[in-house]
């Protein structure tokens, strides 16, 4: 299932992504040169749920799905498809994971380096509108329906 793409493909991949959707083709071309290509089998875990916050992750191929641990017990609260990222909320609060992401099926997905990441959103005033009105229709969705916020970061 695990493709080669090119340069390219990846940066059309990226361009789907809302955060980067108004990015120059070339910052973006850097941008995915600079992350890594990150395979997970069904089952495994991209992240833990209180772990350093390192890196946020683009979902190119597969589905991962979001845990958190409550109880002794994980519970699924939302999933992570192509063209959704995850962790990046937690780098830019600068706290831990809050939730746990597993590979649902065979995942393919881009790594962006935390250090990567800041330095595409400093380079990219437009990536800092699109992550305010994120987490601005977030909020909002939150507080009117009573639905987890992190469903809607992935949705």
């Amino acid at each position: 299932m695990v493709q080669t793409m090119l340069l390219n493909d990846e940066v059309q991949l990226l361009r789907k992504v809302p955060y980067f959707c108004r990015v120059d083709p070339c910052k973006l071309k850097l941008l995915a040169f600079t992350s890594d290509r990150v395979c997970y089998d069904p089952g495994e875990e991209l992240f833990s749920q209180g772990d350093n916050a390192e890196a946020a992750y683009v979902i190119l191929l597969g589905e991962a799905e979001l845990f958190t641990h409550t109880a002794g017990e994980d519970i699924k609260i939302g999933e992570a498809g192509c063209n959704s990222i995850i962790g990046e909320m937690c780098l830019i609060s600068s706290s831990l994971q809050a939730v746990t992401a597993r590979a649902k099926t065979e995942v393919e997905a881009l790594r962006i380096a935390k250090d990567t990441f800041f330095k595409v959103i400093a380079d990219n005033p437009r990536i800092n509108m699109e992550i305010s009105r994120t987490l601005a229709e977030n909020l909002r969705g939150s507080r009117f329906n009573g639905s987890n916020r992190v469903e809607h970061l992935v949705s």
